[in-house]
């Protein structure tokens, strides 16, 4: 997979814990987030499972997006999870296919 932005949705289980990220790798993010690379509040909640991604043309795009969706309610982030990923599955796999 080419490095491409993407804005995305790591959970620790469906309907609990969610933490919005940008990046510009993202399977690299997400396999540093499931290994817990990095000390902080995705570790300490264990918000391993990537649940929703979506990629856009240039970070700039990116970051303004996470920021948009960062500001959201709860109810209004689940729903873009549910939409997308109604089971909650663990996309990270699909992100080598």
């Amino acid at each position: 997979m080419d490095k491409r932005p993407a804005v995305y949705i790591m959970a620790s289980n469906r309907n609990e814990r969610l933490y919005v990220g940008v990046t510009s790798n993202l399977p690299v993010r997400a396999w540093q987030h499931r290994e817990g690379v990095y000390e902080g509040w995705s570790k300490e909640n264990h918000t391993t499972l990537l649940v929703y991604y979506e990629f856009h043309r240039t970070m700039v795009e990116a970051i303004a997006r996470e920021k948009l969706i960062k500001r959201w309610r709860r109810q209004w982030k689940l729903a873009l999870i549910e939409r997308g990923n109604p089971e909650w599955r663990d996309l990270y796999p699909d992100l080598y296919r």
